[in-house]
């Protein structure tokens, strides 16, 4: 199960449950998908697919979204 925590632009943006204890979310579209670490800071960790100018689309969601999506992880994640 990987639950979504928004979908905006045409972008989900989503956890993987069971996965690596760093704060990060996954990013899909029919384009591509990826993977932003949200701690110690925001940065790209995986690309297949995405161009820079999406890569840069992608992060601007995610930096106007961070306080959802560290919320959204901390819940998931709290057990």
């Amino acid at each position: 199960m990987s639950p979504t925590v928004f979908c905006e632009q045409g972008f989900r943006f989503f956890f993987f449950l069971r996965e690596e204890k760093r704060m990060h979310v996954h990013v899909i579209s029919g384009d591509g998908e990826a993977k932003f670490w949200l701690e110690p800071e925001l940065e790209l960790a995986k690309n297949h697919g995405y161009s820079r100018i999406q890569l840069k689309q992608i992060e601007s969601i995610v930096e106007a979204h961070s306080d959802e999506l560290v919320k959204a992880w901390r819940k998931h994640f709290s057990s």
